[in-house]
Formats: C-alpha cells, structure tokens, sequence
C-alpha cells in the first residue's frame, strides 16, 4: 500500500454532527456500508509484554509499527491480518487474508501456519512473536462512517462507540463481554494521498480542534 497522509482528531459528539452533516453533501458514501452508511469493526491488537506499541504510540515516536487483525462483526468470513506502519507523518499499510480457523489456532499458540505461510507480512508477523513475543491484548469494537472522494484519494471516517473487550481476547465471539472505552468520544481519521482538495479541507474547520494522539488501541487499554 502506498503511504499516506493520516490525521486524527477526538470530537465531541456536537462536532460530529456538525462535521457528517456538511460531508455528506461533499463526498460519497462508502459502497461497502449498510443502509445506514455504517459498517461495525472488531480489531484484536497485538503487543508486546512491556507494551512497546502502546508506549511508542503515546510517546508520540516518529517510527512505529503495530500487529492486529480485524473483521467485520457478524461476519468471519473475512479477517485480515494488519501491519500498519507509521513514518515522517506518513502511513502505510500491509495485510493479509486469513481464515477463522487460523485465528483460532494462533489464540491457541499454535504459530506453526505462519511459518509455513510465504506472504511477507505473516513471515515477519511470526518473526515479530518469535523474537518480541507479540501477544493479543486488546479486543476494539466500534461503529465506522466513512467518506469517500476520488480526488486526492481522500477518506474520511467517523469512529463512534469504541468498546473495548473484558479480560478476553476472543474474536471470533460476537457475543463477547465489551465496555465502553472511557468517555464517549467520536474519532476522526482523514487520510489521503498527495493532497486533500480546499472545500473538504475547509469543512474540516471547527474552532479549538488539533490533531492529537489518540487512538482506539491507546482508549481501550485502559482496561488492561
């Protein structure tokens, strides 16, 4: 994937509808969406045991990287494995497909497919665990609203009633014990490639709001 731009900003839920409502009229709706223009997320980050991503993150370090996989709720169809990578601003993304037996098998500990599995991202998935024993830590479901547009290759999302999992790292069960993440909170991620067009950049205004730091990864773990 080819890196791009990435930043994130923490709303409140006023700003949220301030911003969705002069979207709407601006972008297209993300053709994966339900009806509602919504599609339900579960990720299950990977780290290691002194939190190294999760330090890193906070820290605010300028070259990072992070493991999770991630599915549509209701749907166990299609699970991707993730590395994002995060550098100079810039971010990148690789993944691949795997199946929900496997995920079963790596929450198991049996780590053996990913050696035997040729795709760059898994082989260096499993060196990572090998050699810094990345380990599951943190369950993060949310509701997404995306926003699409050709030019710049911009997406803009809303992210909205981020739960996190209870003393369980069982993502296959949608059924799973959750809590929501602190405070009630919308994120706002907007990527894009070389440029961002001036209309959305200019309906992205809103009076005393910055980038920040956050992230889900970061929300969820304070429940361990």
């Amino acid at each position: 994937m080819k890196p791009r731009h990435e930043y994130k900003h923490s709303l409140n839920f006023g700003d949220y509808v301030v911003l969705r409502n002069r979207l709407k009229h601006m972008m297209k709706r993300d053709p994966h969406t339900d009806a509602n223009g919504e599609y339900r997320v579960r990720s299950l980050y990977f780290d290691t045991p002194d939190d190294k991503a999760l330090r890193e993150k906070i820290d605010g370090v300028d070259n990072r990287d992070k493991f999770r996989i991630r599915r549509y709720l209701g749907d166990s169809d299609y699970i991707v494995l993730e590395k994002k990578h995060k550098r100079h601003g810039l971010c990148d993304k690789q993944q691949a497909q795997i199946s929900a037996s496997e995920v079963e098998a790596l929450l198991g500990g049996d780590t053996k497919w990913l050696l035997d599995d040729v795709r760059p991202v898994v082989r260096e998935f499993y060196t990572r665990i090998r050699s810094e024993r990345l380990m599951p830590k943190t369950i993060v479901d949310y509701i997404r609203e995306p926003f699409i547009c050709e030019a710049g290759n911009v997406r803009i999302t809303f992210d909205r009633g981020i739960h996190s999992g209870v003393y369980t790292t069982d993502f296959l069960d949608d059924g799973m014990p959750t809590v929501s993440a602190g405070d009630e909170i919308v994120l706002l991620e907007v990527k894009f490639d070389e440029f961002i067009p001036d209309h959305l950049v200019r309906a992205l205004q809103l009076d005393g709001r910055r980038a920040s730091a956050c992230s889900k990864y970061a929300l969820c773990r304070i429940y361990g």
